[in-house]
Parts: structure tokens; C-alpha cells; sequence
């Protein structure tokens, strides 16, 4: 295998409950967008860019049964995450104007983070669906085989007792 794949082979692959990932992801940005005003003063390229990683690995990590929360989470984690990066001054109506206004300019960005969530949410979807139809599939073959025959009893172990 390449070496690429053995390195992604070997990172942790955990599986976030739905609110654990909106969690996660909400984290992450919040984290990103503080260091994006500290070292680019809020750049909304590098805060667009890394939005897209958070999104992938919001929807990669979500378990099974919640993998439709990971794209409703994403586009929160985004609005959590542009507070800091917006830079509103004058008060909570100057903040929220700037979110609001924020929001608006970078659509872009957070179409794309959502539809990259949803992309990744909806194969692993496609691919589980095909899981459980072959195990499905495979199960009433088995069943349609008829009964195995059953196994001849073992002799019970004997047991002596010192005289």
C-alpha cells in the first residue's frame, strides 16, 4: 500500500455521538477563528480553508446512527467560529451586524464546509445501506440453505476420585 494510505490508516478514528460532533466542530472553529484574528487578523481565506478540514472530519467522525447531524452541525460550527474572526466593534449590535454581515459575505465558504459534510455524510451512508443489504442477503442465504446438522455431543469428561 502507498505510504499516504498507511499514514491515514494509522490515525484515530473516533465516532462522535451527533451533539459530540456539532461539539467538536463548534470547538475546532471557535479555536481556529481565535487564531485566525491573532496570526492572519482575520483572514477569510485561511479561515475558509481550514472550515473545509473541520467539516471533513466532522462528517468522518460521526457515528453511523447521527450522520445526518453532520451537516446541520457544520454551518453552526461556522457562525460560532466567525464571531471572533468578524470583527464588530460598538457594542453587541456592532458584533452581531458584523456576524450577520460576516455570514453573508463568506456564503461561499460555509456552502462549500456543508457540502463537503454532506458529501462524505451521504457516501458513508450509501456504503452502510450496502453493508447491511449484503449481510441482510447473505443471512437468508444461510437460512434458505437449511439447518446445518447438528454436531455429534462430546463424551462428558470423566471424573475420578483419589481412593
Amino acid at each position: 500500500m502507498p505510504p499516504v494510505v498507511l499514514a491515514l490508516r494509522r490515525l484515530p478514528s473516533p465516532r462522535l455521538t451527533g451533539l459530540g460532533a456539532g461539539l467538536f466542530a463548534c470547538a475546532a472553529m471557535l479555536v481556529l477563528g481565535v487564531l485566525d484574528r491573532l496570526l492572519f487578523d482575520g483572514s477569510p481565506l485561511v479561515y475558509g480553508l481550514l472550515f473545509l478540514p473541520v467539516s471533513a472530519l466532522t462528517a468522518l467522525w460521526v457515528r453511523p446512527a447521527d450522520l445526518v447531524t453532520a451537516p446541520i452541525g457544520v454551518p453552526i460550527a461556522f457562525a460560532v467560529g466567525v464571531v471572533p474572526v468578524s470583527g464588530g466593534s460598538g457594542g453587541i449590535g456592532g458584533q452581531a451586524m458584523a456576524v450577520v454581515t460576516a455570514l453573508a459575505v463568506h456564503a461561499g465558504w460555509l456552502y462549500g464546509g456543508t457540502l463537503v459534510a454532506g458529501l462524505i455524510a451521504s457516501v458513508r451512508k450509501v456504503r452502510d445501506m450496502g453493508r447491511r443489504q449484503q449481510q441482510r442477503a447473505a443471512a437468508a442465504a444461510r437460512e434458505a440453505a437449511g439447518p446445518r446438522p447438528a454436531a455429534a455431543p462430546r463424551p462428558a469428561p470423566s471424573r475420578r476420585t483419589a481412593p
